[in-house]
């Protein structure tokens, strides 16, 4: 394996058995190359499970199955946060500069010979491959040579999720000598856009939030930021102008609805991925099936009086990454930085058993469940934006070019436009990002140090950001 591609911990050639406590599968067994199955939602947090928030709220029993016999990873986060940049880098494992799309354009297709996506890689390796739900994809739907995938079912943007069960379930059904890859991508909680707009949800009604003291609290981050970079002020002006984002009169009651209604959009998306799991335990396939869960990108829920994404904030950025593993038995954490986009791929390949693309950027996750033995070999991970989704202020609708560096303990950021364009924050002692250190002498140091890896990166990537960064 190229160096560049070795795991964040160290690689075991088998899995761990089903049937025993710790006992490993037999050689016959391990020969045997795993099923994939690549469940997404859309616009969910990292914390917004029960599992990680608790039940008082919101309850989610099949994510939390996932976690409870997986590896989670709560510094995970997003290539990009927006739809089809995200989903871009995750099918393709390149970041979103280098294939050139940081925006929802639904036109601009890919080449599929520079940037194979995960379906054909699988689909070469000799895998069967399916993919159902929401495509949101570069790639031509009905050119199946372009993206691999064999097996597609009900595609759409919107409305589809009620379906996606039972079409994942007839992919289980096909009668197969080989192994298999299958992507099942649900909308939701997606839907929390048109409720915040007084829309109809596409993927069904969950009634009329109760009153605002049987809904959740608000965020304790709800306030904008201390010393907040213009840009950022900007920026949520800009939102809040705009017909697409009508949070800015929301008030504390207003909020705790909305985060409310996010919750019950999570619990109904939850239900169908139970469907999933159910039959994939019913057959016994999830004997010899590895569970990836991940999001395309988070919600703001109100942090920061924000909703929706293009920011950079956790709660946008940070995105659930859970890897099911046949035989755990005990559930494992893990705080390694992850870059959802670009290592996806990798992740996958590795624990298919297949040859990780030599070209890809991205790290292979996989966790050698006999030993535990951890190898320190990534300091940070770089995420993408272009949010362009406002509204005009005083004639001028901002279209900044984002980068957020996160190191193990600070978040730095750095926009093209506004005249104090730089946020840093300790996640550490601030997790709810609420003091913007950029401007304070005492992290003057700190700062410069994630201004160079920023640089550093923007020349290893061939990123052209890199004219607007400060030396």
């Amino acid at each position: 394996m190229n160096n560049k591609h070795r795991p964040f911990l160290s690689i075991g050639l088998v899995l761990v058995s089903v049937t025993g406590t710790g006992s490993l599968l037999s050689a016959q067994q391990a020969v045997q190359k795993p099923n994939i199955v690549v469940i997404m939602t859309d616009q969910q947090s990292a914390d917004a499970m029960s599992n990680r928030l608790g039940n008082k709220y919101l309850k989610t029993p099949a994510m939390d199955y996932l976690a409870n016999h997986g590896i989670t990873f709560t510094k995970a986060y997003c290539a990009n946060p927006l739809c089809i940049p995200s989903r871009a880098s995750m099918f393709t494992g390149h970041y979103t500069h280098s294939v050139g799309i940081q925006m929802n354009d639904n036109e601009k297709k890919l080449d599929p010979v520079r940037f194979v996506n995960m379906g054909l890689i699988f689909q070469q390796a000799g895998f069967a491959t399916g993919y159902v739900g929401k495509w949101h994809m570069p790639y031509e739907l009905k050119n199946q040579g372009s993206h691999g995938f064999e097996f597609l079912a009900h595609n759409k943007s919107v409305g589809m999720d009620s379906v996606i069960a039972g079409d994942a379930i007839q992919f289980l059904k096909q009668k197969r000598e080989k192994p298999f890859l299958l992507v099942a991508s649900f909308c939701n909680p997606h839907n929390i856009c048109e409720w915040a707009r007084g829309q109809k949800l596409p993927d069904g009604t969950i009634g009329d939030p109760p009153a605002a003291e049987f809904c959740p609290p608000v965020l304790p981050n709800q306030a904008p930021s201390r010393n907040e970079s213009d840009i950022v002020t900007l920026l949520r002006s800009s939102a809040h102008a705009s017909p697409m984002f009508p949070v800015g009169n929301f008030d504390e009651a207003k909020w705790r609805q909305y985060r409310w209604a996010y919750y019950r959009m999570i619990e109904k998306v939850d239900a169908e991925i139970g469907k999933i799991l159910d039959e994939l335990k019913r057959t016994g396939m999830d004997k010899h099936t590895v569970i990836v869960f991940l999001s395309d990108h988070g919600d703001s829920q109100g942090a920061h009086r924000l909703n929706q994404k293009t920011n950079f904030f956790e709660e946008v950025v940070n995105v659930p990454f859970v890897i099911a593993v046949p035989g755990m038995k005990k559930p494992v954490k893990s705080e390694k930085l992850i870059q959802t986009g670009i290592d996806l791929i990798p992740t996958i390949c590795d624990y298919a058993g297949i040859p990780i693309p030599t070209d890809l950027p991205g790290l292979s996750a996989k966790i050698n469940l006999e030993n535990g033995q951890e190898n320190l070999i990534r300091t940070f991970i770089v995420s993408e934006v272009k949010p362009v989704q406002g509204a005009a202020i005083d004639g001028l609708k901002p279209n900044p070019d984002g980068r957020m560096v996160r190191g193990d303990r600070y978040k730095y950021w750095i926009y093209s436009q506004g005249n104090q364009r730089e946020s840093l924050f300790d996640t550490k002692n601030d997790p709810g990002e609420m003091i913007n250190l950029a401007t304070d002498p005492k992290f003057q140091s700190i700062l410069a140090e994630h201004r160079k890896m920023l640089a550093d990166w923007c020349l290893r990537n061939r990123d052209d950001f890199a004219q607007f960064l400060v030396n």
